[in-house]
């Protein structure tokens, strides 16, 4: 089997798109999905460009993504300077990062109408600027910006760009379709001169969706040579978005015969394509391939009734392949079989457990689901329930009530919202109130001031996010909404969530999950010293 690396770059490329946001602390999550994925590389970012990128590359320092490499991306140096005395390539060697991802011009509009300079100094920015960071450098990849765009404008010049970047010391040539209206019938082409011109150097492909081919130009690109596919998880990105990978993924190792991840690891690719889109607080496309609920739902009586008898009348794979589920009542075996890999992972082992038991977890998940929870980015809320589902929850605490006041005096003034908490630890009752910046913030303060005596390592937790989802409905403002706290302690960083009408009980019941979770794995830490 040829090996094809994958190159996810949605921390970067894909956070350009409109309404796709990540903080600096939900870019390091979802670096860590994406290595528990095993993806080959992860894009950062852009160090030189702002201050979140530069953030992320000292930060990731500090967590172990197994195999996986981080890359950080940048550009050829300033025509008026020379790379030494550049501040973008100094910024990409300050990153650290064991592979450095290094774009240039390859069209002759870009040179003189975008970059607006010569044809030949150009080719010495590309050559440069590589040169001067290859020694610095474990991987150094040359992205050309505009390929196949340039090559239909002047081939001849497009191709000497690649031999400058080859002539400064690229390890890999990545072709990039940056405006996507490249067609596969003219990519064959292209990619087939390229192979003829270079023919020992490694390829790479970096397609844009602005046609809806991005995710079959990057296939064939595989199919003609290439061994490195760069996009993004659900193809975010600018305009239309990039080559999708989780439909890159499965295609290349279900369906192609490529070795790009191990089997056990694509089972975890519906985990992380809706992990990805609650993190940036996105409703998920239901109806994306391979990983959308509704990729393997079937509606139709016929279909239903034929399904039943062979899944294979309507589904072109098996969707546990992909970590998806049939959604037919016949599908509770393979809900069960996702609930026990992924308890397993967290050290429930269900399997000791008789079957009622995985079923009933399996029917409290889908009935909480049914009322607008969703466990991607909530993952100690789901860990939580199914200790509790095994008998291995403990109560911390128990709430007597709560109150919230939020108490505007002047007009030109803000709100002071005060929460007012009773709580029993064993046998104590604790009766105390907080302030904050808003009333959840009041609320949060207030139940850790009452906790902290009987907890004290509670002080080492930190509330890192919040966000808000109003959940689809017609009641308008009465419509319930989902909460998702990030929260982090010395060791760890997790997510919680609560859902309900009211935004101060959705947000309380995602507090109360963070903190039982906070506890107990301090429990178990203790237990292993």
């Amino acid at each position: 089997m040829r090996q094809v690396k994958i190159y996810d770059t949605t921390l970067r490329d894909g956070t350009q798109a409109e309404d796709f946001n990540l903080s600096l602390w939900d870019k390091i999550r979802v670096a860590q999905k994406l290595a528990y994925l095993g993806v080959h590389y992860i894009e950062g970012g852009w160090p030189g460009s702002n201050p979140k990128d530069l953030g992320f590359f000292e930060e990731i320092r500090n967590y172990d993504l197994g195999s996986t490499r981080v890359a950080a991306f940048g550009s050829t140096h300033h025509k008026d300077k020379e790379p030494e005395h550049d501040s973008n390539l100094q910024e990409l060697l300050l990153s650290r990062a064991p592979v450095l991802t290094l774009f240039g011009k390859s069209s002759i509009f870009q040179v003189k109408e975008i970059l607006q300079t010569t044809l030949e100094r150009n080719l010495e920015l590309i050559t440069n600027s590589l040169a001067y960071l290859k020694p610095k450098v474990e991987e150094l990849l040359y992205d050309a910006e505009h390929f196949f765009d340039a090559v239909k404008e002047d081939r001849d010049y497009a191709l000497k760009t690649l031999e400058a970047a080859l002539q400064g010391g690229a390890d890999m040539l990545v072709l990039c379709d940056t405006n996507g209206g490249t067609l596969t019938s003219e990519l064959v082409e292209i990619i087939k001169a390229v192979k003829k011109r270079f023919p020992k150097v490694p390829l790479g492909i970096h397609a844009h969706n602005d046609s809806e081919m991005a995710v079959a130009n990057s296939l064939m690109a595989v199919q003609l040579g290439c061994s490195q596919v760069q996009g993004t998880i659900n193809g975010v990105g600018e305009r239309c978005g990039n080559a999708n990978l989780c439909s890159i993924i499965p295609n290349l190792s279900l369906k192609m015969g490529m070795e790009s991840l191990p089997p056990e690891k694509i089972k975890r690719l519906t985990e992380v394509s809706r992990f990805v889109y609650e993190l940036a607080n996105i409703r998920p496309n239901r109806y994306q391939p391979f990983v959308g609920r509704s990729a393997f739902a079937h509606k139709g009586g016929i279909h239903a009734a034929a399904v039943k008898r062979n899944p294979k009348a309507y589904e072109h794979i098996n969707p546990q392949e992909v970590g998806n589920t049939r959604n037919i009542p016949v599908s509770d075996l393979s809900g069960r079989g996702n609930i026990i890999l992924w308890a397993k992972d967290r050290g429930i082992d269900f399997e000791a457990y008789d079957k009622k038991t995985v079923k009933r977890a399996l029917d409290k998940i889908k009935d909480m689901e049914s009322q607008g929870f969703l466990f991607e980015g909530a993952e100690a809320s789901l860990e939580l329930l199914l200790r509790a589902s095994v008998g291995q929850y403990k109560e911390y605490f128990r709430l007597m009530n709560y109150r919230i006041i939020d108490q505007k005096v002047g007009e030109d003034d803000p709100p002071v919202p005060e929460a007012t908490i009773r709580v029993r630890v064993g046998h104590h009752e604790v009766h105390t109130a907080a302030l904050g910046n808003g009333p959840v913030n009041a609320l949060d303060k207030a139940l850790k001031k009452a906790l902290e005596r009987f907890y004290p390592r509670l002080t080492e937790m930190r509330l890192e996010d919040y966000k808000v989802r109003v959940l689809p409905g017609k009641e308008g403002t009465g419509a319930k909404v989902r909460v998702l706290i990030e929260s982090r302690d010395a060791h760890n960083r997790w997510g919680t969530m609560g859902v309900a009408h009211d935004i101060i009980e959705a947000s309380w019941q995602a507090l109360v999950d963070g903190i039982n979770y906070k506890l107990l794995k301090d429990e178990q830490r203790l237990a292993k010293t």
